[in-house]
């Protein structure tokens, strides 16, 4: 029994169930389309205040944030929560190619910070007058369970193509615990650093890319947290194994992708505010 499936360029693909699928998601396109707008209020807020009152930034920044949480969302839904999704067929390979598109623009979002970092580096602004002590065991214990993560999400896919259920949910449930965990470290670091040492996003230039970084990466850990739940979610119920394993796949992506960001990060800023 044949059916079609169209792939991205449009054209009809063989798939195995049978039934017709059309895979040209728009939740990408408004994603995109709420971040430009997010992007360019905060641009108008930093740099153009003399330019627009301030109700344009703000409804540009908050009509943007709402396009992106929601394509985002849809998306989601769309590639790991539909009753299709991680299954085998003509989808898998342009799910994954999507998210590896995904990423490769996620680092241009986390570029722009870091490059705003290098910027308050330089001899005009370096040091600031309140550098607080980032560097401590706090860091290097979250380090180390977003490093434990990614290895157990990488033996856990690697158990559900051997087809050892018991192991993957083990480690699948392993991950979604240490991300959890990561999440709960990086708050209360967020209360040392504003209660105890009086360190805020408004404390000079630091404390905006401090806060900028760490706070863009902290939505990336509990989206990917939020994947991760969904994946184990559904394996509790069977849905994933050796030939469909789409959904596990890409969010193993993802959750490598937001290890590799943190330890640079960690390097760039952590370490680099001390020396």
């Amino acid at each position: 029994m044949s059916g079609w499936l169209t792939s991205a360029g449009g054209h009809a693909e063989e798939d195995h169930d049978g039934e017709h699928h059309d895979h040209r998601s728009r939740w990408p396109l408004i994603a995109a389309i709420g971040a430009g707008m997010l992007y360019l209020g905060a641009g108008f807020y930093f740099v153009g205040q003399d330019l627009v009152p301030v109700l344009v930034p703000a409804g540009l920044a908050g009509v943007g944030v709402l396009g992106l949480l929601t394509g985002l969302f849809g998306w989601a839904f769309e590639a790991f929560i539909a009753p299709r999704a991680g299954h085998a067929g003509g989808s898998a390979d342009l799910y994954t190619t999507t998210m590896i598109l995904f990423l490769v623009s996620d680092v241009a979002t986390f570029s722009a910070g870091f490059i705003y970092y290098a910027f308050i580096r330089s001899a005009q602004f370096w040091p600031p007058d309140h550098l607080p002590p980032l560097l401590g065991s706090l860091v290097i214990i979250n380090t180390a369970l977003l490093v434990a993560s990614s290895v157990t999400i990488h033996y856990g896919h690697e158990a559900l193509e051997d087809g050892d259920r018991t192991k993957f949910l083990g480690l699948l449930g392993a991950t979604f615990a240490l991300g959890v965990v990561f999440l709960g470290g990086q708050a209360y670091e967020y209360y040392e650093l504003l209660v105890v040492d009086g360190f805020s996003i408004s404390t000079g230039v630091l404390g905006s890319a401090f806060y900028g970084l760490t706070g863009l990466h902290g939505l990336h850990v509990a989206l990917g947290v939020l994947l991760i739940g969904i994946a184990l979610a559904r394996s509790l119920r069977g849905e994933f194994g050796p030939a469909h394993d789409t959904a596990i796949r890409t969010t193993s992506l993802y959750w490598h992708f937001v290890d590799a960001v943190w330890i640079f990060l960690v390097v760039a800023l952590y370490v680099g505010a001390t020396v």
